[in-house]
């Protein structure tokens, strides 16, 4: 069987740990196929880059907090990796992992808060050589 090669840009806005988990499962099952992939942290998402906040994010933060428990506790029931896990999965497997310049100041960090492997992006040259030639552009 083939693989599909692809370059693919994920940008993350959000610091909802599910959709974190999201964005980084995808891109990691991205990569794992063959394809190209570079994931942007911008807005609230540049939380889940911070080498600190990344293990504060919550699961479904605006629902009871009984509920984000109870899908964490499946979560761990299934084994699934952490976050911290992920990130280094993807950058050690060849994704590129970039943070929002301007997002950084805005939530009182700098890049030495960043995790391991994640680079400050430069806006002009990220839309012009990932988001516009890219096959793929989610955003989660």
């Amino acid at each position: 069987m083939t693989k599909i090669v692809k370059n693919v840009s994920i940008m993350c806005f959000h610091d909802e740990f599910c959709q974190v988990f999201n964005a980084l499962m995808t891109a990691l099952s991205l990569l794992r196929e063959g394809s190209k992939v570079t994931i942007f942290f911008g807005s609230r998402g540049i939380n889940a880059v911070h080498r600190e906040k990344i293990n504060t994010l919550t699961c479904l933060p605006d629902a009871p907090p009984e509920v984000g428990q109870a899908v964490m506790k499946r979560m761990d029931e299934l084994d699934l990796p952490l976050l911290e896990d992920m990130f280094v999965m993807l950058i050690a497997e060849g994704a590129t992992v970039l943070a929002c310049p301007l997002n950084l100041p805005l939530f009182g960090m700098s890049e030495r808060d960043l995790v391991d492997g994640v680079k400050v992006a430069e806006p002009a040259k990220y839309y012009k050589e990932v988001v516009i030639p890219a096959d793929m552009n989610l955003t989660f």
